[in-house]
């Protein structure tokens, strides 16, 4: 009987994607105080003192504000943490998602 070896030179190539980011942003209201904002940022998206009252500037100037970029389970969990955090103190602090293009 032949010696039947079967031998397969067939490479598996495995297209590995980086998964989609999200941004985190910040939008502007007029009634959560300026420094609770800076909190959440520090807290939430460990963010230094000067950081985070650049991001909170430029949201209260612009309307909004990308905070930071994520996956997006982290993102989602991160603005849905940081708006909870307002909401627990009666404020209507919002934090967004979107997909980064």
């Amino acid at each position: 009987m032949p010696d039947i070896t079967t031998h397969s030179d067939t490479k598996t190539d495995i297209k590995v994607e980086r998964p989609r980011l999200h941004k985190v942003i910040l939008v502007n209201d007029d009634f959560t105080p300026r420094e609770f904002v800076v909190m959440v940022l520090k807290a939430e998206f460990r963010m230094g003192e000067d950081q985070a009252h650049r991001v909170m500037v430029t949201a209260h100037r612009r309307g909004a504000c990308v905070v930071a970029v994520y996956t997006k389970d982290v993102a989602e969990a991160k603005a849905t943490n940081a708006t909870d955090a307002g909401r627990r103190k009666g404020y209507p602090l919002l934090f967004t998602t979107e997909p980064e293009e």
